[in-house]
């Protein structure tokens, strides 16, 4: 689960609420949303409930590695995740490298990039996908996976979260890899967290308790 509302006390009580909303006793991972705000107070927060054992992992979600970094050199606990936009149209290669260095297991969201830069009709991914006898959809988060990134595709289809499962009954080739890191543009599709504009508006959002 993600909270968006990075203070200490804002913390604590949105957990209880999800906690007791969910009816369970913890919850396997919890995520600081965004690297903005009091998320240091988050992070203490977080910390006190995972030795409590109402959390089993914490982690963090679009921290940048300066910014992750920065929390890892001053806190007790690594992250044990962060969850940041990974897709064929934006690798995050030095961002990969860095967690894994870290022992930060990457996460990737928007891993079909939302259907943006036309993914599904993409001619590369196509023809990989054609090649293996399975879907572009297949074809991604088997790159994923095979970069060792966790992937959480989103689909309430039921045909297409089978499809989504099927993906470890083949392998991408050297080739394929090449051809799919050729399509990186190395920018988000989305926005941007070194723009300040973008710090501005996620440090305006709020949430009522």
């Amino acid at each position: 689960m993600k909270n968006i509302n990075s203070k200490y006390a804002c913390l604590r009580v949105t957990f209880t609420k999800s906690l007791n909303k969910l009816q369970l006793d913890y919850l396997d991972l919890y995520l600081i949303h965004q690297p903005f705000g009091d998320y240091y107070g988050a992070w203490r927060a977080m910390e006190e409930l995972y030795h409590e054992g109402k959390i089993k992992a914490i982690g963090v979600s679009n921290f940048l590695p300066d910014r992750l970094m920065d929390l890892i050199v001053h806190n007790e606990i690594v992250p044990a995740v962060n969850q940041i936009e990974t897709h064929p149209f934006y690798h995050q290669t030095e961002s990969a490298t860095f967690m894994k260095e870290q022992g930060v297991q990457h996460q990737s969201w928007a891993p079909f990039a939302e259907g943006l830069n036309n993914m599904f009709g993409n001619e590369v991914l196509i023809s990989i996908a054609a090649k293996h006898r399975k879907s572009v959809a297949q074809v991604v988060l088997c790159w994923l996976v095979q970069r060792g990134i966790v992937v959480i595709p989103k689909s309430v289809k039921k045909e297409r979260i089978v499809e989504n499962f099927n993906i470890f009954d083949f392998e991408l080739s050297t080739e394929d890899i090449e051809q799919i890191t050729a399509l990186d543009t190395r920018k988000s599709l989305f926005l941007s967290y070194h723009d300040p504009e973008v710090a501005k508006m996620m440090g305006n959002w709020k949430i009522d308790l």
